[in-house]
Formats: structure tokens, C-alpha cells, sequence
């Protein structure tokens, strides 16, 4: 006999097929339900989903039930967070899912009582490897999940110890079968016998047999399902008809009773197979726009914002933690599994963009803010320009700033090699009114120009640097075009298009046909790409007109054609199909003095229903890829499928991963590495690796997939439930990808890490002036003020802070809970080595968790695969 603990929970999709605003009319009535049957019976509790955002949404409607559900928080009745959306667990970066933990304990803690410290996914489609790690950040020790588990290739129970890729170890729960093994629904209860012996029995028993377990977790609950009602008696009459003892039980109280076992196994790696449920190997690159509105709002956050309010606190420029809190909500809010995989309604989706609207709104309003007051603050005039450099080591290279001026016959110190990139004309307008100080004047206002100019410039660590620009007898240099050129080259590549194809040369190496776009027909759906029958993947040619544009710290060579190609499904099959222009754009770039080559591609998407992938052909022989992801680079090895797949699993588990910012293939003499803005999903084909720029499909879930036989994923199948068309995935017109490429022996992972921050540091540049006050939107409204005149002066060039250590900077932002203070995250890529950080016990710098506590005995050393918090009062 078995005992197992029934855990009676919701599962509470925010969206889905359905909107967020229907999920709370869903909530309104449900969760009133949850707390009345829960104060009328303090022998039951209940479990709602591990996020905070679904309980912030209901109190807005209901404010009187705050009280409510803190006292049934405090008798452990009812289980929250500690999320406050439930994540995905493989696209987001690092800190998005480690920030996600600590607004979703913070808010918790501050309303409504000490959240569930359990990484609870029920549904999410697969997960990192390092998710273990970063539970621990914020000191979660248990992870209960669904989807990704395989008995057979990976740990035999479905109770484990599960360590990430350096020494961090979670206690894992798995319910194989499902968050609703245990499901009582009122037909369940109505043919109670039936469902104790066809269904909770074989659950219980499936999970006792995987490594004989005598107390199992059985789930009882699903989407937007209600509370069970009298659920002591109910479990009464289940204990008269099961063969085992079912007691009420709690997720917290069962984790407790692993953690006193020492029989547990310990798994390393991802979760990610397809045994007993789907994951969706292939979601990351459905709605690829969404993946890359994601990416670019997290770089702006964690490159941009967070240090600048950092920078402006140590200029003593006040900035309120509240805004950035609320556009880290705005960007948590599309990241749960379905929606920021994709697999959404149409309705969903625009949703979805309206929140990235709004949270880039919000990011620009700050900088905005912080980039006005710190000029006000030194007085700028109209030709000077402040660069801000937001890593915390000096930068030297090329960076870009924006200005408005009268004329393009200006000058730059000649060190900084300055040339103009774009410019646009603005015509001059007549009588324009002017409030002054005499009251409201009106006058001419003459033409100017915007320009986009590029300058090679020193500036100092996390700060900023003043420069200048003059009137002068000659025009500022502009970058020069030279039509049908098809030849770039700098110290250290040469790059020749040719017959259609790009070769790459070095001293020592070449790359023939180095760049390959592919494309096929994608039959999937929101949910999974997967092949048509009767298709093939093309290799498409590069048919185009180049040009190369050069100034003396860059060559740039552009392609433009256009590819001719089936417009949908039918007409991939079809002996006469109807062919449609595709137009493209790729665009390769050589820095001067820098080995990493800077790509684009632009595609006017006019086909639909098909996948659209980049090759690189590295000629590096090797079994594995090198994926960075979550604070670590996880190596992948392809796995032979065997033909009977079907048999095995409930989708084909292809060798297709996911990687964050980097991925590449490497041996002892060299590397081939690929740095991608919101691309997610690669594949490594002999020595080829091959990242998908986008899947896109017209359905949310189709049946009998040939990568996915069967039912279709979301329900569509199902009776009563339609087919339920997505035109809007298939992303139809202008779509741009970015990318960078690496060649060169890298044996020292922090180094290749460091390499992609390097990369991936943005321009950020304001200028004071009165020509156009809509370049900067909130420019108009941040007048000028009094500071406080004891304030001490600032200089031209300031540096708030400097860390130069062989370690990765995660993040660098404002503390959450120690006042006057910012919180430092360093990232060690290292696979065995760990880092000693002891410099910065010396410079004041506090160890502590990402819920900033304190850690005393810290002995300042970063694990390999692992990260450290750091925090300092503002001096």
C-alpha cells in the first residue's frame, strides 16, 4: 500500500486561447470561492499556481479580500508564489527568471504573507539546465514540475536531486502523468469508483513503481478548475475504494519529507524530452518577433536602464524604484510558457505587443530622465554630447551617437574619427511661437539637421564622458558607397561574395560558402514546427546586387535580391505552385581591429507557413555544440532517433536547442561562435550550425504532425473546441535579424562571455539642445530646476564604478530592500574553475542572495557555472 498526498491546486494561465482580461472575469468568482471553502474547512488548503501577478489582478477587482487571503497565507490554508508569473524556463535570460523570483517573493512577502519557496512549473515546456542555480539565487532548495522526464535516458525515480551544470542542487518532484493525476471534477465524484480505480490508482502506482516510492505527490487540479468542495469527506469516500491511503497534503510538507530521504539519485542536464508530454522542442521559434521584442526589452533593461539609474544615483540624480519595478512587470507579463513560446490566439498576441509597447515607453521615459537631469546638471551647452558608458571596465571602440545641429560643416577632435552614418533634413517652418519670458513671442525657425555619426572613443567605466563639436569650413566626413563592390577586408578577415556565394579568408584558415540562408514549409503550428510531407529544405542563392559602404573604421558589404518562393503549403507540393518575391537584404561588417563580424538579414516576409533558418559552415569536426545559457555553456550532443520514435515519445525529440545570447562548435585548435539578438533555436548538422530565424504558421494547433502525431497541442482537436486560425503568425512583412560572428580558439569560457558583453554593449548618447524637442518624447515636459546648490560639481568625465575581474557582469542595478545601496550579479562562465572576488570585500561589497540578505560567511568565491550577488551602499 502506498500513501500518497493529495494536493488539491489550480493551474491559472494568464492567457492562452483566451485573454488576460478573461482569465480575471474567470478568477472573480473562482478565487472567492477558494477563500470561503477554505475558512469554512481549516482542514483543507489550496494551491494557486505559484504566481503573484494572478493575485494582484484579483484583489484590484476585489480590495476587501487582501485580509482574506493574508490570514489563510498565514495558517498555511492557502499556498502562493514565489513567482510572479510562472516563467518559461528556457527562453528568458538569467535575470529575467532570477527577477521574476524576487518581485514575485517581494511582493508576497510585503501583501500578503511568506510565499511557497518552491520553483513550482506545473505546465512549463521544458527546462535548463542551469534552472537549479538559479533557484538558488534567492535560496529555493525544491522544484516540482510536469513536462521533460524520461526514466529510461536520464533519473530512473520521479523524485531526484537535480544538479545544474556547476555544484547547485535542487530537490525535484516530477508528477509524470500531469498536474491533474489526480484531478476530481464533479464527474469524477459522480462516478467515483470508476475514477479511484482507472485512474488515481494507476497514478499512484506509476509513480510508486519509479524506483519504489512508499509516499507519492498526486496533483489534483487543472486549468482554471475550481476548489474541491467538502474535500475531507470526499478523500473519505476515496481511502473506502483505493487501494492505498490518501491523506491531504501540501507541496512544502511533502518537499520536507524528500529532503530527510538519502536514497535519492542525482540528475545533471536539461529536462527536456518528450516521454510521457510534450515539450515543444521547437517553440522557440514560433512568433519570432515576439522572442526578439523580448530579447531587445531585457537588453535595454539590463544594459541600459538599471546602470543609468546607478550612474544617475551617484550623480545624485533621485530615481524612484517604482517605474523600472513596473516595466519589469510589463516584460515578466510575456514571459509565462505560452506566451512568450507563442502558442497563442491571435487576440493574445497583440496583447502581448501592447505590453512591449508599453515597456519600452517606460524604459525610454527613464533614460530620458536621467539623461536630461545629469546634462542639466553640467550645464550642456547645444555642441556637446554626452556619451554614457554602462559597463563597469573602460571602453574603446566604435560607438554612435545622435545630434541636431544647424549645419553639417562641424568638427570633432580629430582622435575621434568622426563620420556620418545617416542624416535627415528638417525644412525650415514659419512663425513659430515661443513662451519667454516676455510671454509668448512668435519667429522663424530655420532648418537643421539630425545626424547619426559614428566616433572611436575612450569612456570611462559605468559613466560617462563630455565631448564636443565645433563649427568648421568643411563638411564632417560622411561614409562613402561604392556600387557593385563585392570585396570587404580588415586586419584580420576578408570577406569576397561571389557566384552567389560568400567565401571567408583569413592568414591561416578559409571559409568557402561560409554564410547559407535555408528555407522549407513549416506544416506545424503555434506550438512546434514540423516538416511537410513530400517537401525539402532549400538552400537559397544569394542572386543579388551588392555594394560596399566603408569609413576608416569600418567596411560594410550589403546584398539585395529578393528570393522567388511558394507562397503557401499547397503550393510547396504543387508541379505548377504560385511563386512570390521575397525580398532580402543581408548585410556582413568589418570593424577595424575586431575579429567578430556584425550581420544582418532584412526579409519583406509576402510567403506563408514556412521556416526560414541561417547555416554556418565552420568546418570544425566535432560531436558537440557549445550553448550558453542561464549563467553557464551547456554541451549538446545530437542523439540518434530511432526509427520507432513514436513508440517512445509523444513527439519526435529532435536535436534542435536552445541557447540565450551565444552558440557555437569548437575542437583544440578553433571556435566558431554565433552571438544572435533574440534568436533561441539551433541545430548542429555535421559541421554546420544552423539557427532558425523564424517558423511561422497559420494555426494554434493542428493534429497529426509528422514530428507530433496524434491529438493537437491547445486543445483544438478536443470536443467542443474549433480549429483556431493565427494569420498574424505568420508574420508577414518586415522582419530584421541580428548577428554577430566569432572565429577564434577561445579555451576560457569567461573570456567568450565577456567577448558577448562586449558585443552586445549598446550606444547611449543625449544631447542638450532646442532645435527638435520630440527626439527625446518627454524632452518637452522635464523642465529645467534648482538642484541643491551643496550638491559637489560634476565633471566632464566621471566613473561611478570600476570591476575588471575575469567574471561576467549579470546585472548592476538599484537595490530592491537596503536603501541607498546597488546590487552587483557576476556570472562565472567557468566549467571548473572557481573565481575568488576577495578584491571586493576590500571596496565595501556585501555577499548576499538576490533577495539581498546578507550571507556572513561568504568566503567571496564565485563556483564554476554559478553566480554571486554583491551589495554596496552609494559612497
Amino acid at each position: 500500500m502506498t500513501k500518497a498526498y493529495f494536493v488539491n491546486h489550480t493551474h491559472w494561465d494568464r492567457e492562452w486561447y483566451f485573454t488576460t482580461q478573461d482569465a480575471q472575469i474567470l478568477s472573480d468568482q473562482l478565487f472567492l470561492d477558494v477563500l470561503e471553502e477554505l475558512e469554512q474547512h481549516p482542514e483543507a488548503n489550496f494551491t494557486l499556481d505559484g504566481q503573484m501577478s494572478i493575485i494582484d489582478e484579483f484583489v484590484n477587482m476585489h480590495p476587501e479580500a487582501k485580509s482574506r487571503i493574508r490570514k489563510l497565507v498565514n495558517r498555511k490554508q492557502l499556498f502562493i508564489g514565489p513567482w510572479y508569473t510562472q516563467t518559461d524556463a528556457l527562453l528568458p535570460t538569467s535575470e529575467s527568471i532570477i527577477r521574476n523570483l524576487v518581485i514575485g517573493i517581494n511582493d508576497a512577502q510585503e501583501s500578503y504573507g511568506q510565499p511557497m519557496m518552491i520553483g513550482y512549473l506545473p505546465d512549463t515546456f521544458g527546462f535548463s539546465a542551469q534552472l537549479p542555480m538559479l533557484l538558488n539565487q534567492v535560496g529555493i532548495k525544491d522544484f516540482i514540475f510536469w513536462r521533460g522526464t524520461n526514466f529510461e535516458k536520464q533519473q530512473k525515480s520521479v523524485y531526484f536531486k537535480w544538479k545544474a551544470l556547476g555544484k547547485d542542487t535542487v530537490y525535484a518532484a516530477n508528477f509524470p502523468l500531469g498536474y491533474y493525476t489526480g484531478q476530481i471534477s464533479l464527474d469524477s465524484k459522480n462516478k467515483l469508483a470508476t475514477f479511484v480505480k482507472e485512474r488515481l490508482d494507476p497514478g499512484i502506482l506509476f509513480e510508486a513503481k519509479h524506483d519504489q516510492n512508499s509516499e507519492v505527490l498526486i496533483p489534483s487540479g487543472i486549468d482554471q478548475m475550481n476548489i474541491i468542495h467538502n474535500v475531507s469527506e470526499t478523500l473519505s469516500e476515496v481511502n473506502r475504494l483505493s487501494k492505498n491511503q490518501i491523506w491531504i497534503g501540501s507541496y512544502p510538507k511533502f518537499m520536507a519529507k524528500l529532503h530527510q530521504r538519502k536514497d535519492l539519485v542525482t540528475y545533471q542536464g536539461e529536462l527536456r524530452l518528450p516521454t510521457y508530454s510534450r515539450v515543444h522542442r521547437t517553440i522557440g521559434s514560433v512568433r519570432s518577433r515576439i522572442k526578439r521584442q523580448n530579447f531587445k526589452l531585457e537588453q535595454i533593461i539590463l544594459r541600459r536602464i538599471e546602470p543609468l539609474m546607478v550612474i544617475a544615483q551617484k550623480c545624485n540624480i533621485k530615481i524612484s524604484n517604482g517605474p523600472i519595478l513596473k516595466l519589469w512587470k510589463k516584460l515578466l507579463e510575456c514571459q509565462p510558457h505560452d506566451t512568450l513560446g507563442g502558442s497563442v490566439s491571435d487576440n493574445v498576441a497583440i496583447d502581448i505587443q501592447h505590453r512591449f509597447k508599453e515597456g519600452f515607453e517606460i524604459a525610454d521615459g527613464i533614460e530620458n530622465y536621467i539623461k536630461k537631469r545629469i546634462a542639466q546638471r553640467l550645464c550642456l551647452k547645444a555642441n556637446q554630447v554626452l556619451l554614457f558608458n554602462t559597463e563597469t571596465t573602460v571602453f574603446e571602440g566604435l560607438k554612435t551617437i545622435k545630434i541636431l545641429t544647424s549645419s553639417k560643416r562641424i568638427k570633432f577632435n580629430s582622435k575621434y574619427k568622426a563620420v556620418i552614418l545617416k542624416e535627415k533634413y528638417y525644412q525650415p517652418r514659419k512663425n513659430i511661437m515661443q513662451q519667454t519670458s516676455k510671454g509668448f513671442e512668435f519667429s522663424d525657425e530655420s532648418g537643421y539637421y539630425e545626424l547619426i555619426i559614428q566616433l572611436e572613443v575612450e569612456l570611462p567605466a559605468l559613466g560617462y564622458k563630455v565631448i564636443e563639436f565645433e563649427e568648421s569650413n568643411q563638411l564632417l566626413p560622411s561614409s562613402m558607397t561604392l556600387k557593385n563592390k563585392a570585396e570587404i577586408s580588415n586586419e584580420f578577415w576578408k570577406i569576397i561574395f561571389h557566384e552567389g556565394k560568400i567565401d571567408l579568408l583569413s592568414q591561416n584558415d578559409q571559409y568557402l560558402d561560409f554564410i547559407n540562408i535555408l528555407d522549407s514549409g513549416n506544416d506545424g503550428d503555434t506550438y512546434d514546427y514540423s516538416p511537410l510531407r513530400d517537401d525539402h529544405e532549400l538552400v537559397l542563392s544569394l542572386n543579388g546586387t551588392s555594394q560596399v559602404t566603408r569609413t576608416a573604421n569600418f567596411k560594410e558589404l550589403e546584398i539585395k535580391g529578393e528570393w522567388s518562393l511558394p507562397y503557401d503549403l499547397v503550393d510547396r507540393v504543387s508541379k505548377n505552385p504560385h511563386l512570390k518575391k521575397v525580398p532580402y537584404t543581408l548585410k556582413l561588417k568589418l570593424i577595424a581591429a575586431e575579429k567578430i563580424i556584425k550581420g544582418s538579414l532584412l526579409i519583406d516576409n509576402t510567403i506563408l507557413s514556412h521556416r526560414l533558418r541561417l547555416k554556418i559552415n565552420t568546418k570544425i569536426a566535432t560531436e558537440t555544440s557549445i550553448a550558453e545559457l542561464h549563467g553557464g555553456f551547456i554541451n549538446h550532443k545530437n542523439e540518434i532517433i530511432e526509427k520507432n520514435w513514436p513508440e517512445k515519445f509523444v513527439e519526435k525529440p529532435v536535436n534542435i536547442f536552445n541557447f540565450d545570447q551565444l552558440v557555437g562548435m569548437k575542437n583544440e585548435k578553433n571556435g566558431v561562435f554565433l552571438f544572435a539578438k533574440g534568436m533561441k533555436e539551433y541545430e548542429k548538422v555535421a559541421d554546420s550550425l544552423i539557427v532558425t530565424l523564424m517558423a511561422t504558421t497559420g494555426q494554434l494547433g493542428k493534429p497529426n504532425l509528422l514530428w507530433r502525431p496524434g491529438r493537437a497541442s491547445g486543445d483544438t482537436t478536443s470536443i467542443g473546441h474549433l480549429m483556431t486560425p493565427t494569420p498574424l503568425a505568420q508574420e508577414n512583412g518586415l522582419n530584421e535579424f541580428e548577428f554577430g560572428i566569432l572565429s577564434e580558439k577561445v579555451s576560457d569560457p569567461n573570456n567568450l562571455a565577456k567577448k558577448a558583453d562586449r558585443w552586445f554593449s549598446p550606444s547611449i548618447s543625449y544631447q542638450k539642445q532646442n532645435l527638435n524637442l520630440f527626439v527625446n518624447r518627454l524632452d518637452n515636459k522635464i523642465w529645467d530646476i534648482e538642484f541643491d546648490e551643496h550638491l559637489n560639481e560634476l565633471k566632464t568625465i566621471f566613473s561611478g564604478l570600476s570591476i575588471d575581474l575575469p567574471v561576467s557582469v549579470s546585472a548592476i542595478y538599484p537595490a530592491y530592500t537596503v536603501k541607498n545601496a546597488y546590487v552587483i550579479r557576476l556570472s562565472n562562465f567557468s566549467e571548473n574553475s572557481a573565481v575568488n572576488v576577495r578584491e571586493l570585500k576590500a571596496q565595501g561589497y556585501q555577499v548576499a542572495n538576490a533577495l539581498e540578505e546578507i550571507i556572513t560567511d561568504s568566503e567571496f568565491e564565485i563556483s564554476p557555472s554559478s553566480m554571486m550577488t554583491l551589495i554596496k551602499k552609494y559612497d
